[in-house]
């Protein structure tokens, strides 16, 4: 029981204790002492009508009997709002004060992804805060040390107060930058989920839907959504018996119809929102390459719409591959043999295929094994290692 309301409303709860005592660590703190009191009153007494409400109006009483006992503190209990609440005694809290609290999750995000934070900091506050992971799953996930992830934290939960870090939605004129920012994130750690650790690819999915659900009328918002819905769906068919499986390869079967039926309404939405940006246009062409006869010159065209969107080598890359899959090898290596991307494995392992396809396969195998050098996951390298083989 406990568990779920963890999982389920943590992030809003932590928002609005941020919200009203305007100091982070304090909130989290204060946080963590209610759902301790919760697990310990609700299998007894029973669950109250509004598990948010009652954790928020108990995490804040807890902080300002903090507040109270710490003298140095003391300026901090003149700004709080409600007087009353300050002489209220948290074991006789059974329901909230109010049927309903404030939704501030779209402000912590924000604060969690501040660009005064460091990228990996705006990714472990973010995971922590609005997510719920504990520093220890946080830590597991990206594979660093229990004590080095609580210290990263601290450092970014520092970082906020010292600097000043607000807790709000920028104004319009810098939300569009700062939107950016926080969408980048999201979808940074669904590409760590989506590689194999799928509690952050979860994660991700249910931060993008908070997202959209408090920014409804974004279509980059949809978009990301969009995107990360059609890549998940096809989650459980990308490896058989530990082994990549392309995607024209792929059991269908396996696909989650559910899932990918969510991103197709996602992206509707984001079309309907005349949604052109990178993540619109990423969600667009996953949608294409899932039909069963994709239209890879369609899918060309977007990836050049995003190639001028971006600037991306990367982009330019994928875009080679869909010419290629539209029937013109040649032309997509002219593109490849353009980019400065030695060192990424997928330009090796992508001009390989084009030379085996173009009939030149000595070259093709110099270019498979420069792709398997580069390499470090064991799939892709057995995957690397068959195609070279049946050269």
């Amino acid at each position: 029981m406990i568990d779920q309301v963890f999982r389920e409303h943590w992030g809003r709860v932590l928002a609005s204790l941020v919200g009203y005592l305007g100091d982070f660590e304090l909130a989290e703190e204060a946080a963590q002492e209610a759902f301790a009191i919760a697990a310990e009153r609700w299998p007894r007494d029973g669950m109250p009508t509004n598990p948010p409400a009652w954790l928020v109006v108990t995490g804040r009483n807890r902080a300002l009997d903090h507040i109270r006992r710490e003298r140095t503190l003391a300026a901090k209990v003149s700004l709080l709002t409600n007087p009353e609440a300050v002489e209220d005694d948290v074991d006789d809290v059974d329901e909230p004060q109010s049927p309903s609290i404030p939704d501030e999750r779209l402000e912590l995000l924000f604060c969690c992804c501040h660009p005064a934070l460091a990228t990996e900091a705006q990714v472990a506050l973010t995971l922590r805060a609005l997510g719920g992971l504990t520093t220890e799953e946080i830590a597991r996930a990206f594979l660093v040390a229990p004590e080095a992830m609580k210290r990263r934290l601290s450092r970014a939960r520092n970082k906020i107060k010292l600097a000043g870090i607000p807790f709000s939605v920028p104004p319009d004129r810098l939300l569009p930058e700062r939107l950016a920012a926080v969408l980048a994130v999201v979808y940074l750690i669904f590409n760590e989920g989506y590689g194999g650790r799928e509690q952050l690819a979860d994660e991700a999915i249910s931060l993008g839907c908070v997202l959209a659900q408090l920014l409804p009328d974004e279509a980059e918002v949809q978009g990301l959504v969009a995107l990360m819905a059609l890549h998940d769906g096809r989650r459980r068919a990308r490896f058989a018996g530990g082994e990549l499986v392309l995607l024209a390869d792929q059991d269908r079967s396996l696909w989650d119809p559910r899932r990918i039926a969510e991103g197709r309404a996602r992206l509707d939405r984001a079309l309907a929102l005349h949604g052109r940006g990178q993540y619109v246009l990423q969600a667009a062409i996953a949608a294409l390459q899932i039909e069963d006869h994709p239209d890879w010159p369609q899918i060309a065209a977007l990836y050049r719409e995003l190639a001028l969107r971006t600037g991306s080598p990367v982009v330019e890359l994928n875009r080679a591959v869909a010419i290629a899959e539209a029937g013109h090898p040649a032309g997509a290596l002219a593109i490849v043999d353009a980019l400065s991307l030695d060192q990424y494995p997928y330009l090796h392992s992508t001009r390989a295929e084009l030379l085996r396809r173009l009939e030149r396969p000595d070259e093709a195998a110099t270019a498979y094994r420069r792709a398997l050098e580069l390499t470090p996951g064991e799939p892709e390298r057995r995957f690397l290692a068959r195609r070279l083989a049946d050269l």
